[in-house]
């Protein structure tokens, strides 16, 4: 793999900003280590980070390096803040950035395919919560999208009794927006969803304080009539479990094999 920081400017954000991107390595394997590269473009995978985190954190907490050699993936891991990839109220136009300005830009930077049966999306808690929000306000851009110990229930978590959203964290991002029942609700984008969405992955350990959240929208994507595979295994909200879980999601990927048959 071909492992790139890439600073550069957005325009939606108006200032410098960073993605740290895996390129597959045409070169193939090197000692221990299995690479591939797909004929044409490769497939790309947008892995968003959580509300602590930045573009680099999968990369010096987990493997995927390694995990995606073999696979002729292509994986985009962005910077967002503590943003929820979201428009905020009071900062940065980071779901404009997300969902219009980075696809094209990488795009522009690397060979990577625009098909949607090649583009996927997964996150981890915060970054869970946008890779779902994306997919379901963009369904036709995404063949599949993943969520990891995802904050799936934001929008009633503000004012949850037992681990509500500290105001420092809600103010910035939404100020007195109402949330529920928007376009940054995944609740609301399930209810109202179409037949035509990507595959759908939900994994959260049995011990996370988001454990409800995660139940709360599997029990409304099944009332919805969504299909999503549902991963609901001990664990905590930590590095140990994302790490063994973005092994899962990465063998879930409906993925065309590397020799582009």
């Amino acid at each position: 793999m071909a492992l790139i920081r890439c600073d550069f400017h957005s325009e939606a954000l108006g200032m410098g900003t960073s993605m740290t991107v895996l390129l597959p390595d045409p070169a193939g394997s090197g000692i221990g280590l299995d690479g591939s590269a797909p004929v044409g473009d490769p497939p790309v995978l947008y892995l968003l980070h959580g509300l602590s985190d930045d573009d680099t954190v999968w990369t010096r907490r987990t493997s995927v390096e390694r995990y995606v050699a073999p696979l002729g993936l292509a994986v985009v891991m962005p910077q967002a803040g503590r943003s929820f990839y979201t428009d905020e109220e009071h900062g940065k136009r980071y779901w404009t950035f997300l969902s219009a300005e980075l696809p094209e830009l990488c795009r522009s930077f690397f060979r990577l395919s625009d098909r949607r049966e090649d583009t996927f999306v997964a996150g981890l808690s915060m970054g869970g919560y946008g890779a779902v929000k994306w997919a379901l306000r963009e369904p036709g851009r995404f063949a599949a999208a993943a969520s990891l110990s995802g904050a799936l229930d934001f929008a009633r978590r503000r004012d949850h009794p037992t681990s509500p959203v500290d105001p420092a964290v809600w103010r910035p991002v939404f100020g007195d927006r109402h949330v529920p029942g928007s376009d940054d609700d995944t609740m609301a984008l399930l209810e109202r969803a179409g037949d035509d969405l990507p595959a759908l992955y939900v994994a959260c350990g049995t011990e996370d304080f988001l454990f409800d959240d995660n139940t709360q929208f599997v029990d409304t994507a099944r009332r919805s009539g969504v299909s999503l595979t549902v991963d609901f295994s001990p664990g905590a909200h930590d590095w140990a479990y994302w790490d063994a879980k973005i092994r899962d999601v990465l063998a879930w990927l409906p993925l065309r094999t590397p020799s582009g048959a």
